[in-house]
């Protein structure tokens, strides 16, 4: 017996008009690539934690990785994860390196993101 999926057209019927502008807005592909990247990064649970506490202010090294009770290096490791990705951004005061998020579309995203988590 064969089994059907229901989530799924039961018989051939495309909509070229709908088609068409489907293809219209898909952005370029290096905009896609970007993007699939930036969600890759994001899907490290340390990341994460890390951009949640640069939220509300910037942070030194230290102070990341006391909150999150875990060492400095690997605090830093990721941190140069989530710099090459611009998603933080820092700056040197005599010996501490300070990082904050690296613009308002990161705080968007964080928000957007843990809004989308509570209702799944």
């Amino acid at each position: 017996m064969e089994k059907r999926c229901l989530d799924t057209c039961e018989e051939l019927c495309e909509h070229p008009q709908l088609i068409c502008r489907a293809r219209a807005q898909i952005p370029a592909n290096n905009t896609i690539i970007n993007l699939a990247e930036t969600f890759k990064i994001l899907g490290d649970p340390t990341r994460i934690k890390i951009l949640h506490v640069l939220t509300n202010h910037e942070l030194c090294v230290c102070d990341i990785a006391s909150a999150l009770d875990m060492g400095q290096s690997a605090i830093s490791h990721q941190l140069r994860i989530l710099r090459s990705a611009r998603l933080v951004k820092y700056r040197k005061e005599g010996k501490s390196a300070w990082y904050s998020l690296a613009d308002d579309h990161v705080l968007v995203l964080m928000h957007q993101g843990l809004e989308h988590s509570k209702h799944s």
